[in-house]
């Protein structure tokens, strides 16, 4: 029995302290999966780039002048790394470089408890094709 009149009051801060603390501990949690979703994001736009610059065009093979790449080969190969690893992008091939985007939606863990259910993360990549190491180059 209270004299004060302030019965209730404590159990009040406790539940709102107890929400509070559970929607911190979701964005920590899902924070966190974001951020690796993230490097996924990069490491599969530039793993498609890298197998991208391995289609030279036939001439290529014939010359020591500029490496060329043979875009629509290019494309096919980001595409199919793409593809392999479970999601879709674009492909820009300008001359001997390569540019691949990519975006996914990363579901959550903890977040569909306030009303989000996934996160739209994103990667670029890009690679260049070139013949060989030339004398000082990258030193």
């Amino acid at each position: 029995m209270t004299t004060n009149g302030q019965q209730g009051q404590v159990t009040l801060f406790v539940v709102v302290a107890t929400v509070a603390m559970l929607v911190l501990a979701a964005f920590v949690v899902d924070g966190g999966y974001v951020l690796a979703a993230r490097r996924r994001a990069v490491d599969e736009a530039n793993g498609a780039a890298r197998a991208a610059v391995q289609a030279l065009a036939p001439a290529a093979y014939r010359t020591s002048a500029e490496v060329a790449l043979d875009p629509g080969a290019a494309t096919a190969a980001a595409q199919d790394y793409l593809a392999a690893a479970g999601h879709a992008g674009t492909v820009s091939v300008d001359g001997a470089e390569v540019t691949v985007s990519l975006s996914f939606d990363q579901p959550t863990a903890l977040l569909g408890i306030i009303g989000i259910d996934t996160i739209t993360v994103s990667g670029r990549g890009h690679a260049r094709s070139v013949r060989g190491v030339q004398a000082g180059e990258g030193l």
